[in-house]
């Protein structure tokens, strides 16, 4: 099950934020206004995008994360902005159940 409680239709999202050091999936929509949204877009944030988490600062604030080969510090703002899926889960159709 992992740390989503679940897979394919029965897992929920979690914000980027919300997952532990070491922790990752697939990214599955960017949330937050018009501005933010963009700013994670251009940062290489797009849905699809395989991502984990490598350091969180002691209050959350901001966190780390290794993505496309690369490490980008997110603040907490921005990463409750990015909503996650576990890996094998993300836009599959639930034959991995």
């Amino acid at each position: 099950m992992g740390a989503f409680g679940g897979c394919c239709g029965t897992v929920t999202e979690k914000t980027l934020s919300s997952l532990a050091v070491g922790e990752g999936g697939v990214v599955s929509k960017i949330g937050g206004d018009g501005g933010l949204k963009r700013r994670i877009l251009e940062m290489g944030l797009v849905p699809g995008t395989e991502i984990r988490v490598e350091r969180k600062a002691p209050l959350n604030d901001p966190v780390s994360v290794w993505f496309r080969g690369y490490e980008l510090s997110l603040r907490v703002d921005e990463a409750n902005a990015v909503f996650v899926r576990p890996k094998g889960c993300a836009g599959c159709s639930g034959g991995c159940r």
